[in-house]
Order: C-alpha cells, then structure tokens, then sequence
C-alpha cells in the first residue's frame, strides 16, 4: 500500500489516497474527501520492475 497525493480533477483541490499495489490492476470509484463527487481512479503496476505504478485519475460521469 502506497499514499499518493494528486490534484481532485472536480475541484482541484489536492487529496490523498492509499492505493493497494498488491492486485496489480485496479479500477474504482472513489468520492473526493473535499468536494464529494465521484472520482474515477485506475492504475496499474509495471510488472518487470513491480514498483512503478501508471496512475489516472478522472472525474466521473454524472
């Protein structure tokens, strides 16, 4: 598990998430901690080096 810092693409405030790296891939809906609205959240974990993660974040369709 890793905290990760990131800007809330509704609000732009910045938040923070603990991420679980063990899964692998990973795709969620997550409500910001500031504004409340849904926030899209996937990543992934490169395999070879099995700590580089690909992050996106984005605001969800209403």
């Amino acid at each position: 598990m890793i905290e990760h810092r990131f800007q809330c693409p509704c609000c732009g405030e910045t938040i923070s998430m603990v991420l679980d790296t063990s899964e692998g891939e990973q795709s969620y809906v997550e409500d910001c901690e500031v504004c409340c609205r849904p926030i899209l959240i996937r990543y992934e974990v490169d395999s070879e080096s099995g700590e580089d993660l690909l992050l996106s974040f984005s605001a969800e369709p209403s």
